[in-house]
């Protein structure tokens, strides 16, 4: 309906007919579901028992995963209020890489427990600075549960694994992959993590085992002639943006041919053009090429002869990772194709898979690319394994950046729901009720990790917070088929502190934001 308001007794219309508004606790109380709808949609993924989730689009494309950040965007969600969450996860993603289901989670649950608040007629404003408050008190509980011990390669493994297991990879293949992660982060590790230089590579076939760490990169490209060498070491490697073709004009045009002199020239004249171009590339000393233009058959048969392993049609973005791998520079013309161009890779190999051909790239010359060759038997599977072990490369990289984890298995929130129950009690008050509630909604992670276990959350939650007084630090350890409360370190199960960082200040500023619209206008 259409708003007005009244001026001297006449009705002034303010917004148009086709505008809907929402105001007071009827906005509040939309917002809020909506928020709370989109994080319990992940909630059953979190932990090392989570559930997979199957979206499907209008298309048919299937996507099976239990990646939080995944499973948000694939929802192709609408509502503003709901979206702030998935932008939550977006962040956490972007940020450090792991952790979006508990951030979208955690969000979810400070919305409610912010329903209940304004519900007992708790204004927004005293809710949003009790909760500003209590995420200043859980960042610094954050900071005395970071473990003692340096971060060594067998902390950024159980790291790694503990990001993986659940993703689709089993306990025995995380184990195995958190090794393949480690190593590649440690080779790009010079003065800080370079995570832009590890890269992941997918392909069908073959068991999560026979995944394994590439030192260079591998690109989806085949030979441009069967006959061309499957295998060169030592490469001294040419980019090109050259079309090694017969040059045509821009203009349409024909030619009268009136003796068979005149077309033995015309062909000569085309062979010797083409020659041309296979002699300059092979007196150059290159002996792989890799160009994003066209080779014709006659210039890739006659480098085929002399040796010389050429690709063609290549990516913009595949050519610069070869450039980026091997140290060549990128070259418009062959006139100006010197030595100094060239890159150089310890081995440039095929291997073929079914049907397809890949190239690998290995021992560059600046020798700082890697890639991890992940192997699994359905396209579902590969996928999911692809996103799982991006996780793990990310939080290993926050993990040695920071130096910092701290314990699993939902001990960290344990210890900073204790944490700010206990400076609640010295803030005076409705505030304190916010406060409060945040150490109420981070219960949400331990009770969502006992659910997911077959467990009984409260029953859980209470055994964990007497763990917690009683031994410093206790979380729910899933090992096989028993649950067991102990401590996370002792089980290897840590997270990178960056991680609940990001989870708790995200979440809160999500949560907050919502709490305060008042009044939603929708129009045409």
């Amino acid at each position: 309906m259409a708003q007005q308001r009244r001026m001297g007794g006449q009705p002034m219309f303010i917004l148009s007919e086709d505008s809907q508004r929402t105001q007071g606790r009827d906005a509040q109380s939309s917002n809020i579901m909506a928020g709370k709808a989109v994080a319990e949609s992940v909630r059953t993924t979190l932990g090392p028992r989570g559930m997979d989730k199957m979206l499907v689009d209008s298309g048919g494309e299937v996507v099976i995963t239990n990646d939080g950040a995944t499973i948000l965007n694939e929802m192709d969600i609408e509502h503003p209020a709901a979206q702030m969450i998935v932008e939550v996860a977006e962040t956490q993603e972007e940020e450090v890489g792991d952790g979006t289901t508990t951030a979208a989670v955690i969000a979810g649950n400070l919305l409610g427990e912010a329903e209940d608040l304004i519900e007992q007629d708790v204004h927004a404003t005293t809710i949003v600075e009790g909760y500003h408050e209590a995420a200043e008190i859980a960042l610094e509980a954050i900071d005395e549960q970071v473990g003692e011990a340096d971060v060594d390669d067998e902390i950024l493994k159980q790291v790694a694994e503990s990001s993986m297991t659940g993703k689709g990879t089993g306990g025995l293949t995380a184990e195995s992959l958190a090794e393949t992660v480690v190593e590649a982060v440690r080779h790009v590790d010079d003065d800080g993590v370079n995570r832009d230089n590890v890269g992941v590579h997918t392909q069908i076939g073959a068991s999560s085992n026979a995944t394994e760490l590439v030192p260079g990169i591998v690109i989806d490209e085949e030979p441009a002639h069967d006959e061309m060498p499957g295998q060169v070491e030592d490469a001294s490697i040419a980019v090109l943006d050259v079309e090694l073709e017969v040059q045509t004009g821009d203009v349409d045009a024909e030619y009268a041919i009136d003796s068979i002199d005149q077309l033995n020239a015309a062909i000569d004249a085309e062979e010797s053009e083409l020659q041309g171009y296979a002699e300059a590339i092979a007196e150059s000393g290159a002996d792989v090429v890799f160009t994003t233009e066209d080779v014709a058959d006659r210039v890739s048969t006659a480098l085929a002869g002399e040796g010389v392993l050429v690709f063609e049609g290549l990516k913009s973005s595949d050519a610069k990772d070869v450039i980026s791998a091997t140290g060549a520079r990128r070259v418009g013309a062959l006139d100006d194709l010197e030595e100094d161009d060239f890159g150089h890779a310890e081995r440039i190999r095929i291997e073929n898979f079914g049907d397809d051909d890949l190239a690998f790239i290995e021992g560059g010359a600046a020798a700082e690319a890697v890639t991890v060759f992940v192997r699994g038997g359905t396209e579902h599977v590969v996928d999911e394994l692809e996103r799982a072990i991006g996780d793990a490369l990310d939080v290993v990289a926050t993990a040695l950046d920071s130096g910092e984890v701290v314990p699993g298995a939902g001990a960290t929130e344990i210890a900073i729901a204790d944490r700010i129950r206990q400076e609640a009690a010295g803030i005076e008050g409705r505030k304190q009720l916010a406060v409060t509630s945040f150490a109420d909604a981070l219960d949400i992670v331990p009770r969502t990790l006992a659910a997911n276990t077959g467990q009984d959350p409260i029953d859980s939650l209470v055994d964990l917070r007497a763990a917690h007084e009683s031994e410093g630090r206790a979380g729910l350890i899933t090992d096989g088929e028993t649950v067991t409360i102990a401590d996370p370190f002792e089980y290897g199960v840590v997270d990178p502190a960056d991680v609940k960082r990001e989870a708790v200040e995200s979440a809160t500023e999500a949560a907050t934001m919502i709490v305060r619209i008042d009044d939603v206008i929708a129009a045409e």
